[in-house]
């Protein structure tokens, strides 16, 4: 692609308005998306009731990741669309369809009304809406972009990137909001289908902004030269020199930058209430007060990159992210519940087993049958969320919990007669819940003892890194590929890094937090991937901020 040889154009007062509007309309969108994941807990108990705890809450973020899975194929569908028809029609479709659907998630019967009928009626719109958030982000960034003056492109398209984080902290405001008004066990029983239900105002009002909206200068000119694509699918993955550059905005860019921005956002408030047993309420508020301090670094990160480059800013975030994870969870574990720091440095929990009879402790179909002694062990430890130690045993021996100097057999349920069963299984959970409370591990984190100050400056950094990673992230995809193709080729490799490598990182970690027993070991997924893309982008792929996306056309 050609460096730029046209003379920057200033931004005229309608574009601005017309960016605005974009940006407004897509905070919106990701109000709807991310209420699922700030109510999973809640929508673990109400569609997944029969499954085990822990599987329950690692299939709602299954559920979760769903629609994160299907939106590439939305990117395929919607990006094509964008490319031969325009920007402005492709996202009025993905934004209709994404409100309707979560409107209607607020109208589900519960597993216990209709059965297995409403979960997978649930993931129906789930699918439905990570098709259309495929076609949305694409759409968006291409736009603005596309609007944006050269040399400005950084800066205006960030204001994009911080629609996604506008659009978490509005979903939490309202989520505390409702909360507070109607109480905890109000709002767990029906009370959290309100913020669903409401976002059907703010369809209405994305829809009558978008309306308003022109076609973007870029696709305009290039329809009225005959130029659009007649195949964008084809010329985006079918010709080696495009599919290249594809392959490499994934790993080497999008792959990280979407690892950095689910550890920090989500996995952040998972670790928050399910490791350290901070309440719900307690941990959206620190969560927001974290985005609202971090979102305006956005900006700051995306108009630097006009100046320093994408690259660089990008592949910083996340190196620092994989060198920093470890400690700053850490920290975080002293800061938000010191009595379980304390009690995991002076009480190890260990279990010891023969690793012929431990299975892999995730059950999303619910079909799995834990019954010996070393599941048990386990399956009541994860579900107490006590981070444990794993130890090989005696083959055919029982396998026993270590805590402190109080060690407890585990029984096997293999067998065993239905009251039998549940009479040994309430001994068990009593010993080892007393054997806890001994060793000094709380129930919850203490509210008093919470340094939120601590807390919210951890949260806060995380957010750095978030916005290091996704600020420039949108400008330099944009600047990869011309014009005729840039909405289809730029949209697949964001959403697989971000639907499938970003939208996997929540139950994989869960997941290998339950099976390993560490509660630090799901920050392995982040840090690795984060690593292979400061390591892949660093020598594979261009910097972009000189070049004119009108250009080579």
């Amino acid at each position: 692609m050609a460096t730029a040889h046209h003379a920057p154009r200033p931004m005229s007062r309608e574009e601005k308005k017309l960016i605005f509007a974009s940006s407004l309309g897509t905070v919106f969108e990701w109000y709807d998306f991310y209420l699922y994941g700030a109510l999973a807990a809640i929508i673990a108990k109400k569609f997944f009731s029969s499954l085990d705890e822990t599987s329950a809450f690692i299939f709602a973020l299954l559920a979760f990741a769903a629609g994160f899975i299907v939106r590439p194929f939305g990117a395929l569908v919607f990006g094509r669309l964008g490319d031969m028809v325009g920007r402005k029609y492709t996202f009025l479709v993905t934004i209709l369809i994404m409100g309707l659907s979560t409107f209607i998630v607020g109208c589900l019967p519960t597993y216990e009304s209709v059965g297995v009928a409403a979960p997978v009626a649930l993931i129906a719109l789930r699918l439905l809406q990570g098709l259309a958030l495929g076609g949305e982000y694409g759409g968006a960034a291409t736009y603005v972009a596309e609007h944006s003056p050269q040399g400005k492109r950084g800066a205006y398209t960030a204001w994009i990137q911080t629609t996604a984080t506008l659009g978490l902290f509005l979903s939490l405001v309202m989520i505390l909001v409702i909360r507070s008004v109607l109480g905890e066990e109000a709002f767990a029983d029906w009370g959290w289908r309100i913020p669903f239900l409401v976002s059907i105002l703010l369809l209405g009002v994305s829809l009558w902004i978008r309306l308003s909206m022109n076609e973007s200068p870029a696709f305009q000119k290039m329809k009225a030269e005959g130029k659009t694509s007649k195949a964008p699918l084809t010329e985006s993955f079918g010709q080696w020199k495009n599919l290249r550059i594809v392959i490499l905005a994934l790993l080497g860019l999008t792959a990280g930058q979407a690892a950095v921005w689910y550890s920090g956002q989500f996995y952040a408030q998972i670790f928050l209430t399910q490791a350290l047993k901070v309440d719900l309420s307690t941990a959206n508020i620190l969560v927001a007060l974290s985005l609202l301090i971090g979102t305006p670094f956005f900006i700051v990160f995306g108009t630097l990159s006009d100046r320093i480059g994408r690259k660089p800013i990008i592949l910083l975030g996340c190196l620092l992210a994989a060198l920093t994870y470890f400690p700053v969870f850490g920290a975080l574990t002293r800061a938000a519940n010191p009595a379980l720091a304390e009690a995991q440095a002076k009480n190890r929990v260990l279990v010891t087993a023969d690793s012929a009879e431990c299975s892999f402790q995730f059950n999303p179909t619910g079909t799995a049958k834990f019954t010996s002694s070393c599941d048990i062990a386990k399956q009541v430890l994860a579900g107490a969320s006590v981070s444990y130690e794993n130890a090989p045993g005696a083959v055919g021996a029982p396998a026993t919990i270590r805590i402190g100097e109080i060690v407890i057999t585990a029984y096997s349920s293999q067998g065993l007669p239905a009251d039998e069963a549940k009479k040994k299984d309430a001994e068990f959970k009593k010993a080892v819940t007393e054997a806890l409370k001994t060793a000094g591990y709380p129930n919850k984190a203490d509210p008093e003892r919470i340094n939120k100050v601590l807390v919210v400056a951890l949260l806060t950094y995380l957010v750095l890194l978030v916005t290091m990673v996704y600020g420039p992230i949108a400008a330099m995809l944009v600047e990869l590929f011309p014009t005729r193709i840039r909405y289809t080729s730029m949209s697949l490799p964001y959403h697989i890094g971000n639907g499938w490598f970003g939208g996997m990182l929540p139950p994989m970690a869960v997941a290998i937090v339950a099976q390993t027993g560490n509660m630090y070991n799901g920050l392995w997924y982040p840090i690795i991937i984060a690593g292979a893309t400061v390591v892949i982008g660093g020598l594979f792929v261009k910097e972009t901020k000189d070049v004119d996306i009108y250009a080579g056309d």
